[in-house]
């Protein structure tokens, strides 16, 4: 695995808001107290009400800025970091992420707290982190998102959204998995695993 060149995505791949997302949507009053659910029902049950897609866009401004604190790490993916890096594969963040929110006042730099989060949970600027700070990108669109990691000519890159290994322009000779636990027909090129312990078996073996 030396010198392999591992792409991944961060939000929700790296990175779980699950619990953020319901606990500001209950403090917003935008569901009832004391529901709970995934980011995805969340989203789900806004978009179900009248003006829900703009309650939604402003929940997801607050969440990837001010909220970003609250959000975890998925699980198994320090273990396989660390795996990358024993074994000298370099890692790169890709990620579609743009430099605001659509609906946020406050104007907070999404970019910069996603920075911020990856420090603080030691993923970047550490003595040992198996990610070069200069090794994350963030992209406008989806499309320059794979554009960037064409240019990267990664070996293997994981994401959690079908639409990225859905472009047209996304390397063939790349390895794609899926980060996901539904069991749709995928993209017959895409390997989808449910969990990062998984996805560790899948790229190491072991």
């Amino acid at each position: 695995m030396s010198g392999v060149r591992i792409g991944i995505d961060f939000d929700n791949t790296i990175i779980c808001y699950d619990k953020v997302f319901a606990a500001a949507a209950r403090q917003r009053g935008l569901v009832p107290e004391g529901w709970d659910g995934l980011k995805t029902d969340v989203r789900d049950f806004l978009r179900s009400r009248a003006g829900g897609e703009l309650a939604w866009q402003g929940l997801q401004g607050f969440v990837y800025g001010k909220g970003i604190g609250g959000a975890e790490i998925n699980p198994g993916v320090r273990e396989f970091l660390a795996a990358c890096r024993k074994a000298g594969a370099s890692v790169h963040i890709v990620s579609h992420k743009t430099q605001f929110g659509h609906q946020d006042p406050d104007r907070v730099d999404l970019r910069e707290a996603a920075r911020g989060w990856l420090k603080s949970a030691g993923l970047i600027d550490t003595a040992d982190a198996a990610i070069s700070a200069g090794n994350v990108y963030f992209e406008d669109t989806l499309a320059a998102k794979v554009e960037r990691l064409a240019s990267l000519q990664l070996d293997i890159f994981i994401d959690d959204l079908v639409d990225v290994f859905e472009q047209p322009h996304f390397p063939k000779a790349t390895r794609s998995i899926l980060f996901t636990q539904s069991r749709p027909p995928h993209p017959a090129h895409c390997e989808p695993l449910a969990t990062w312990a998984d996805i560790h078996r899948g790229v190491f073996g072991a």
